[in-house]
């Protein structure tokens, strides 16, 4: 259910029968030459609509701007702090709190969100008690993507424009993929990146951090369904 095509007449009573909220959030940046600025948007938007079919949910507006610090100077890029996306969030669980939702879950479709929405929800936890709130990032992704993947991974955190996140486009957003421009580009990521800030342009000047032309549909679907298991029982468990 699409929360934005509700009319206030009717809302209230919507939520009575689903009090589940999905934000898909997203971000503008660099993602080789193959795939759209906005991946990341369509990635997170499209993830949440096959959550909210299967958990009887309300999907918002995706969020579109995220933290890109280490992509900000590549031609595109959109840079929000971690601050603004988390005072952000904080703004919208509240909202939503008070219309009566007892569960919402953030579907972040960028990795560099992850500690704003970690902030956020530690936020909320004390203001919305009554509120389950979940942060999501492909959930156990990391385990079947090394079942399918052909190429090792360049990092064993970072995964962007590459084998595995082409295939989740190909899956959730095929009419936005260029596999005719899709490149091999496996940078060697400095022991330094991990330590202290380092913008990526000091080892790729493309944003692809591995081998895009080896992605298929189906390695997509592998992965993103078993995400999709994994958040919905999340979501359906009473703990």
């Amino acid at each position: 259910m699409q929360f934005q095509y509700q009319n206030s007449f009717e809302v209230k009573d919507s939520i009575h029968k689903s009090k589940i909220a999905i934000l898909p959030i997203g971000a503008v940046e660099a993602h080789g030459p193959h795939l759209p600025l906005g991946t990341d948007n369509l990635l997170a938007e499209r993830l949440s609509e096959k959550l909210a079919e299967r958990v009887n949910a309300f999907v918002l507006p995706t969020l579109p701007y995220g933290q890109v610090w280490s992509l900000r100077n590549f031609p595109g890029s959109i840079n929000i702090s971690n601050d603004s996306l988390m005072n952000f969030l904080v703004d919208i669980g509240e909202s939503l709190y008070k219309q009566g939702f007892t569960t919402f879950a953030m579907v972040n479709g960028h990795l560099g969100n992850g500690p704003a929405l970690k902030d956020a929800a530690r936020v909320l936890f004390e203001n919305c008690p009554e509120m389950r709130v979940f942060y999501f990032f492909y959930p156990g992704m990391n385990k079947a993507a090394a079942e399918v993947r052909e190429t090792k991974s360049s990092h064993n955190t970072y995964f962007h424009a590459c084998e595995i996140e082409t295939s989740y486009m190909l899956y959730l957003a095929p009419e936005h993929v260029d596999m005719d421009k899709a490149i091999t580009d496996i940078p060697d990521i400095p022991i330094h990146a991990d330590v202290t800030p380092t913008p990526w342009e000091e080892f790729t000047q493309t944003a692809v951090l591995g081998d895009a032309k080896l992605a298929t549909e189906e390695k997509g679907k592998y992965i993103i369904d078993i995400a999709i298991e994994n958040m919905a029982k999340l979501i359906n468990s009473k703990y």
